[in-house]
């Protein structure tokens, strides 16, 4: 099969002028269909879906710039540029008879080797296919994907009984490695299976919320993050969908899954029905379930038949049996006679009932049900692997014993296999069990993935890899000997005492041992700074002597991941903040993930980069300076740096972070996280076998008080404008002082150790000020700073 190379997708509308975009993002060409205008440019429909992108929050493109790389097309003129794509994605609406028309015009212009997927997020593909030439269907299958795209992971693969098996794989890598998304195979079954089990679990919660009489905020109160779930829980998710699209969704369950035990469950919802009536759709129209009057949230109540105060919390004993071990919670709730207790091991009992009913139907085998509800929900754990955590025969009685007293939402006795007294749920380590096969089936693997995703009884990540030395704050440890792997075990991976020294232990045996280091860890961010509360507690133990040689000690750290005579490179997702960044910036090269967020941070809490942060940016400009031969000019180099740095600004992207020059020309970015590893331990494969040999430091020009003139004459301005208070004012002349050199002229060449030297004598006193320490204590104690 030939690689995928040019993407054309079929439809602007939301969803489709997003994939199109994300398609961008990944420097994948793509063209941009859609009906032509019927007055003015001919593509001018296309071309304001394009232009409409910019305004979407979140953005959809890692650069705004971007979309003028986005070819706009019609349907009508332009269908001959079909003939070099090699993937079309219909992303039309949700009527068969439209994609059908759709499919008979665009399928004579498809090379015969193209692949045509429809993005349907749950119309039969089955159904589909017929209406194709039979030549053309064993290049048809479903890719469902997510919205907003750029952001949801998740991506369904569904084939029909044409799909060509030998040619899966090829179409798979793609959407796994070059579009950077995770891939689950669903069955050919209405809504497949994140939207099957996800709405299924939002139309239960609102019949037992109806039923035991809970309102909407308390319903969020109870299944937001108490449960696992994202803080926007059942109600404010539904809002945020659109209740027509959540109304469209359920009713696709209800009118195709004829033969469901549960279908009586999807028939039309009188309360969702009324507020759709009304106009009342969600978000999108200002008012749902919820309604915003100024800064007020108002719930709606359908039996009064208006909007009214929210305010109800949780009972206290409701409480204590959430935070219960997992094998006594939902037992607990089952027995606690309180509604709310009630409601909760209601709508668990019913969803893992519909879910054992429907694995033989929508997946190959269990693990594709909790990743889809993982990647697809939001969900940290899925419901099998919430049911076999809380004691799989124990619940499984209880369910039984519930359906035999007539209070299940079906009659249906749970399958066979799941009351079996030997299971002990449907995860075990390298296994997952099909219903399909009634057997444990190995999952398939993703080779460049070297890290699996691990579910509750399979493992891990710990266990993967052989363990150098280890502490509660870090791992040293290796896949084959061959590079040595750093992964910190901190929350958010802050850089404390403890991980610092294991970070400098682990230095040392790459260097003993000859290894390249990577630092990657299997946590959601790189590291989200240093120990502010390490710094307040030294200050406090042992004054401004202690920190400055608690300083010294990170920066001489850092300073060796530069120096160390052995290749080091940093895989960064998610944040890079702080001192993470710090790290990141003195690594011989980093290996970024798409949505990586650098940031240099610390003025939010009334600091600055002191660990060799303010001393990275200003050896930079000095040597940009250099190679444009205007070491008088380093102060033009760096006030965007130092701009970026007074104002917090964390990067949106790992491409804008490239664009910045925090990213070097030769950092790689890698579009999916779960390869961010393997992407990394290739390239220190790479540095030793090009002879590494640790990287020359030669002094540096300064900006020099010219150029720190030039950044106080900005600051003053921008405080007299308001855009500053007084305390971030100190902060900018501190910054300046120390980026720009002290009281040097600019082009002074000097060494790094002068400019850590300058960070030390700064970087204490300002910690100490009365107003830099109010903003470090709110941060901790709120996790917002004051401004002050």
């Amino acid at each position: 099969m030939k690689p995928i190379a040019r993407v054309a997708v079929m439809g602007a509308g939301v969803m489709g002028a997003q994939l199109a975009a994300h398609l961008i993002n990944q420097g994948i060409p793509v063209r941009l269909f859609d009906l032509p205008s019927d007055k003015g440019a001919r593509n001018e429909r296309t071309q304001q879906a394009i232009a409409h992108l910019s305004a979407i929050k979140p953005p959809p493109l890692v650069d705004p710039g971007r979309a003028m790389l986005i070819q706009a097309c019609n349907i009508d003129d332009d269908l001959a540029q079909l003939a070099d794509c090699d993937l079309v994605i219909e992303a039309i609406g949700e009527r068969i008879d439209w994609k059908e028309a759709l499919f008979s015009r665009i399928v004579p212009h498809m090379a015969p080797d193209t692949w045509l997927v429809s993005n349907t997020s749950g119309l039969s593909l089955t159904a589909m296919a017929k209406t194709l030439p039979e030549e053309r269907r064993p290049l048809f299958c479903g890719l469902h994907f997510f919205n907003p795209p750029r952001y949801m992971t998740l991506v369904e693969l569904i084939r029909t009984p044409w799909t060509d098996e030998t040619a899966i794989p090829r179409l798979w890598e793609f959407v796994n490695s070059r579009l950077g998304k995770n891939v689950v195979f669903a069955c050919d079954t209405p809504n497949f299976i994140a939207n099957r089990i996800g709405v299924a679990a939002t139309v239960f919660a609102f019949y037992h919320a109806q039923r035991l009489g809970l309102s909407c905020a308390l319903v969020d109160e109870l299944t937001g993050t108490r449960l696992g779930h994202p803080r926007s829980a059942t109600y404010r998710t539904a809002d945020v969908v659109g209740l027509d699209i959540l109304a469209h969704v359920i009713d696709t369950t209800y009118r195709q899954a004829m033969d469901d035990p549960f279908r009586h469950c999807f028939a039309p919802n009188p309360r969702l029905q009324q507020l759709i009536a009304n106009g009342s759709l969600g978000a999108k129209t200002g008012r749902g379930f919820y309604r915003k009057e100024g800064k007020t949230i108002l719930q709606w109540d359908a039996e009064k038949g208006e909007y009214i105060a929210t305010g109800e919390t949780p009972d206290a004993k409701v409480l204590a049996c959430l935070t219960a071990s997992p094998p006594e919670r939902l037992i607990r709730l089952r027995q606690l006679d309180h509604p709310q207790a009630q409601f909760l091991w209601a709508i668990h009992r019913d969803l893992f009932h519909y879910c054992a009913h429907h694995l033989s139907t929508i997946a190959n085998f269990a693990m594709d049900v909790d990743l889809a509800l993982r990647w697809g929900f939001g969900w940290n754990l899925g419901p099998f692997e919430v049911w076999q955590m809380s004691g799989w025969q124990t619940v499984a009685q209880a369910i039984e014993a519930d359906r035999q007293q007539g209070v299940t939402l079906s009659d249906q006795p749970l399958p066979a296999w799941a009351l079996n007294p030997e299971c002990r749920g449907v995860h075990k380590p390298d296994e997952s069990w099909s219903a399909q096969k009634e057997t444990w089936v190995i999952p398939r693997g993703v080779p460049r993935q070297r890290i699996p995703t691990f579910l509750i009884g399979m493992g891990k990540p710990e266990s993967v890899g052989t363990t150098i030395q280890e502490s509660g704050a870090a791992r040293l440890w290796t896949l084959d000997d061959e590079v040595l792997i750093f992964s910190l075990r901190t929350k958010m991976n802050t850089l404390g005492e403890t991980a610092l020294e294991a970070m400098d232990q682990a230095l040392e045996q790459a260097s003993l041992r000859g290894l390249p280091l990577v630092l990657w860890s299997p946590a959601a961010h790189f590291s989200a700074g240093g120990d502010l509360a390490g710094f307040i507690q030294t200050y406090t133990q042992h004054g401004l002597n202690g920190l400055n040689q608690a300083q010294r000690r990170f920066q001489d750290i850092i300073q060796r991941l530069r120096s160390s005579p052995v290749p080091t490179v940093a895989a960064l997702q998610g944040f890079a903040l702080g001192g993470g960044c710090e790290v990141a910036l003195h690594c011989d090269r980093r290996v970024a993930h798409t949505e990586t967020n650098m940031g240099l941070v610390e003025v939010n809490v009334g600091l600055f980069p002191g660990a060799g942060g303010l001393t990275e940016m200003a050896r930079r400009a000095g040597c940009r300076a250099l190679d444009d031969g205007l070491p008088l000019q380093v102060g033009d180099y760096l006030k965007a740096d130092l701009s970026r740095i007074l104002r917090c600004e964390v990067s949106g992207s790992a491409q804008e972070a490239k664009r910045w020059g925090w990213l070097d020309v030769g950092d790689v970015i890698v579009p999916h996280a779960g390869e961010l590893l393997h992407v990394a331990l290739s390239q220190a494969r790479a540095l030793v076998e090009a002879s590494y040999g640790a990287p020359l430091v030669y002094p540096v020009p300064v900006a020099g008080i010219e150029g720190r003139a030039q950044v106080l004459s900005a600051l003053i301005n921008a405080h007299q404008g308001g855009q500053l208070s007084d305390h971030d004012l100190f902060i900018g002349r501190t910054l300046a002082q120390v980026a720009c050199g002290g009281d040097l002229p600019a082009g002074t060449l000097v060494p790094v150790e002068y400019l850590l030297a300058l960070e030390r004598e700064q970087f204490g006193p300002l910690l100490a000020t009365p107003k830099s320490r109010e903003r470090i204590m709110s941060f901790l104690e709120t996790g917002k700073a004051v401004r002050n």
